[in-house]
């Protein structure tokens, strides 16, 4: 059962941190730069993210649903097929990506290693 999430008093008026509010924590990110090549599957997602647990991959797939940034379909099949896919919401984080990409990429070497 999954827990309840503690819900702000008042919700941000700051457009970060209501980005916050839906791309919380270190995994949330790394999902929706997968799902920006298309639909997968949620054994798709675990071999392309394998340091996340699939307990942690399920519960930010169901928040991400909650939150209109994710569809899931499930498909009536012997084995059953649950596929994932952004919706254009989700979609629309290309950009915010493409700028956290260019911000990495432009980070030296020298600089990360000494990121405790």
């Amino acid at each position: 059962m999954e827990r309840a999430q503690k819900r702000p008093e008042k919700l941000p008026d700051c457009g970060v941190g209501r980005f916050l509010i839906l791309l919380d924590g270190p995994w949330a990110t790394l999902i929706v730069r997968e799902l920006m090549r298309g639909p997968l599957r949620f054994t798709q997602l675990r071999e392309l993210l394998p340091a996340m647990s699939a307990h942690t991959l399920t519960h930010r797939l169901r928040r991400f649903e909650r939150h209109a940034l994710v569809t899931r379909t499930a498909y009536a099949e012997i084995p059953p097929r649950v596929v994932y896919e952004l919706t254009p919401l989700g979609y629309s984080l290309r950009d915010v990506l493409g700028s956290m990409q260019r911000f990495g990429d432009s980070i030296p070497d020298a600089l990360l290693a000494q990121v405790e």
